[in-house]
């Protein structure tokens, strides 16, 4: 039976050292539970920057959410903006490129509205977003300050 068996691949430590760098830099990708006033302040900054009016913003607590055997941190809000076509592209894009990177659009609902007065065009959206992050530890490291 002994005889049977195959032997290790022989590039089998490099294969363990890639593997161990890889699972450092996916760790390193979500960074510790943000501090949810900054998170919000960069939202509300983002909008302010590209013209878009911030009408309403509502938040949830942090949770941990299970994604296959991972537990992650998830803090969610919704934002409804106001503004241009220009100005609410705008404020998409610098949200799904700007940090933090684990910041996911998860909903988006765009509706035009025409002033009739002016004529002009503008747009309303409502988005619903998520920031995930690593949970905190069991010490209860990691978590953030309101």
């Amino acid at each position: 039976m002994l005889a049977q068996i195959t032997p290790s691949p022989a590039d089998l430590a490099e294969r363990l050292s890639e593997a161990q760098k890889n699972y450092e830099a996916a760790l390193g990708f979500f960074p510790d539970q943000m501090n949810t006033t900054v998170i919000i302040e960069n939202v509300l900054r983002l909008a302010e920057e590209a013209g878009v009016k911030a009408i309403q913003l509502i938040t949830q607590p942090w949770t941990t959410e299970e994604f296959g055997d991972q537990e992650y941190a998830v803090f969610r809000l919704s934002i409804n903006a106001g503004g241009d076509y220009a100005g609410l592209a705008g404020f998409i894009d610098r949200l799904e490129t700007d940090t933090p990177p684990t910041l996911v659009i998860e909903s988006i609902i765009i509706k035009r509205a025409t002033d009739i007065d002016e004529q002009v065009a503008s747009f309303e959206a409502g988005l619903e977003i998520a920031v995930y992050a690593r949970p905190p530890t069991a010490d209860g490291s990691g978590e953030a300050e309101e």
